[in-house]
């Protein structure tokens, strides 16, 4: 895979240029090792001198199935996907990375599945968004190393939007609410927990909907902990209807958590475009909100 920019203004070294293009060094490492770098069409060295309005192209090696992943053949429903990006819409139940409970059918087998099928360049997910098992809704895959770098800048940079849709138990006093509260793991268990000692973590949510035993709200988050959504919501005493891990009732029949990722957006650091992906909650989900309406 290639890709092209073109000098606008003086540089130091082409590592840095490369740098400035979001290049990280270890992709900049596998460039010299195994990929190609030229200038106005002739390969160099990394040692080459920029000029203004020289064209960088630097071919990235191609990145090749892992052996060690097992391949499944069972569809995935793509939401988005380019060079760079693939968007899917994960079911609940599915886990996203291969693990002790299931090295088969995860996310990434069945990607695997799917990348093989069409023969594609680049054949590792590189997974930006991971969602729990029993969490619905959009994932945001890279297609390659170097948008696995570039999208990791703009998470850590909080430019990436993702919302969330959630179902939590009771009735939340406040229309809006910021929920500010370091997360740690909870040494006893499973779960997380609000501590001193824990990372910094923000939610944000708006309420959308309120039934009598539960409300229904629209979530952000600022920052991106594991379980920062259930962890929280159960530290103000309103666990996510169908979360037993953290003590939620299972109400109109909901036995997993009720959370969707609902949508996702960002600035595509390739192109400038301004992308946005959404999700509709699947069945279980909307069998939840009309059963909760009409109590």
């Amino acid at each position: 895979m290639e890709l092209s920019w073109q000098v606008t203004r003086p540089v130091t070294s082409l590592k840095r240029f490369l740098n400035n293009q979001g290049v990280s060094h270890r992709v900049f490492s596998d460039l010299k090792q195994a990929g190609t770098i030229r200038v106005n069409g002739q390969v160099v060295t990394p040692a080459v001198d920029l000029n203004v309005g020289d064209t960088v192209t630097v071919g990235l090696p191609a990145e090749a199935a892992d052996d060690a992943v097992a391949t499944s053949e069972t569809p995935i429903t793509v939401l988005f996907e380019n060079r760079d990006w693939l968007v899917v819409d994960k079911p609940a139940g599915l886990n996203v990375v291969p693990g002790p409970a299931n090295r088969t059918d995860t996310l990434v087998n069945r990607i695997k599945g799917y990348w093989l099928a069409e023969d594609a360049e680049n054949q590792v997910p590189h997974i930006l968004t991971r969602l729990d098992r029993f969490t619905s809704g959009v994932v945001w895959v890279a297609r390659h190393r170097l948008a696995n770098s570039l999208a990791s800048q703009l998470q850590a940079a909080h430019q990436v939007d993702k919302r969330y849709l959630a179902v939590v138990s009771g009735q939340l006093p406040d229309d809006h609410g910021v929920i500010d509260a370091p997360l740690a793991s909870d040494p006893t268990g499973y779960n997380q927990m609000v501590s001193p000692d824990g990372k910094p973590a923000k939610t944000e949510y708006w309420v959308e909907k309120r039934f009598p035993n539960a409300t229904l709200v629209r979530v952000k988050l600022h920052t991106g902990r594991t379980h920062q959504i259930r962890a929280h919501f159960a530290s103000l005493d309103h666990p996510l209807v169908g979360d037993e891990l953290y003590g939620g009732p299972q109400l109109a029949g909901m036995t997993r958590q009720a959370l969707h990722a609902h949508t996702l957006a960002f600035t595509d650091p390739f192109t400038g475009e301004d992308r946005a992906f959404t999700s509709a909650p699947p069945a279980d989900w909307q069998a939840l909100i009309q059963q909760l309406s009409e109590e």
